[in-house]
């Protein structure tokens, strides 16, 4: 079986295909800088070649009544929306192809639910959390959001910690809006006084990875230099390649061991962010495979 990611553009696409197992359980995430856009772009066409079971979006920007009835509900997917209560900001989704056992979207901060940034959502014996992490740049770039951003990381940490220390099976994945290490963007010392490259914001993924959550990336992929998932804007810095990682797939103890692949899809366009995905084996998701217990998404 062969599987092509195609190149999202007007008048043009570009198509990579690599031979794939036959039997795997594949995650996709994407923060899609708009979801109404990025439909106007070929996101329908790519969601066909990616052989996904699950797609998590991030900022997706829009309330579901507002999507087209063929995005908001796509033949053969099941979909779940949270929307912020600002208009036109934040939001995450899920495409899947088939219903989660339950979803929850609450951190159990108003402050923090009020921007619709999280779904966890369970598969059977898998729980993924589906995150858009906050950005600490302030109105005027003052970095002011950032107490607010460190502390949604630690809320969220706490709320899935009985889960992971039990050994259940979960997937943390989304836009995590932090550059964890010097090789993980283009321009390091430069931006060192970044929001996304703070001491304080690395030392936040510190804590995850040193607790037992493992970046899948680097588990498959080592220390790839260059491997990028947002680029600014400005004309030309994505043909130069001038990025940032900051889109990111953790994996519990419970559900490391269940890791086939994990890649970043550059030439996937349509967003200032690229996709990036994980293959599992399928029984990741079955309960009474292995010694992994079906997770309790945590409340």
């Amino acid at each position: 079986m062969r599987t092509c990611l195609r190149g999202l553009r007007s008048g043009a696409r570009s198509s990579t295909c690599r031979s794939v197992p036959r039997r795997l359980f594949r995650v996709y995430s994407w923060n899609v800088n708009g979801l109404r856009a990025v439909a106007k772009k070929g996101f329908s066409d790519w969601m066909k070649g990616a052989r996904a079971d699950v797609i998590a979006l991030q900022e997706t920007r829009a309330h579901p009544d507002q999507l087209e009835p063929g995005l908001r509900k796509p033949p053969r997917w099941r979909t779940h929306f949270v929307a912020a209560e600002r208009k036109g900001y934040s939001g995450v989704g899920l495409y899947a192809r088939r219903a989660p056992d339950t979803v929850e979207t609450s951190l159990g901060d108003a402050a923090m639910d009020a921007e619709g940034r999280v779904q966890l959502a369970r598969f059977g014996a898998l729980t993924i959390a589906n995150v858009y992490f906050p950005n600490g740049s302030g109105k005027n770039r003052d970095n002011g959001r950032v107490p607010f951003k460190l502390a949604f990381y630690r809320r969220l940490f706490d709320q899935l910690e009985p889960a992971r220390a039990a050994g259940e099976r979960l997937l943390v994945l989304g836009d995590f809006n932090t550059a964890h290490r010097e090789i993980d963007l283009a321009r390091p010392k430069s931006n060192a006084g970044t929001s996304g490259f703070l001491p304080e914001e690395r030392a936040e993924l510190d804590r995850w990875l040193t607790s037992g959550w493992t970046d899948t990336f680097r588990a498959r992929q080592g220390e790839r230099e260059g491997a990028y998932t947002w680029w600014s804007q400005r004309y030309g810095v994505r043909e130069k390649n001038v990025g940032w990682r900051i889109d990111l797939i953790l994996a519990s103890p419970g559900a490391l061991p269940f890791l086939l692949d994990a890649r970043i899809h550059p030439k996937v366009l349509g967003s200032d962010h690229c996709p990036i995905s994980v293959d599992l084996r399928p029984e990741v998701t079955q309960a009474d495979f292995g010694t992994g217990r079906g997770p309790r998404v945590p409340r």
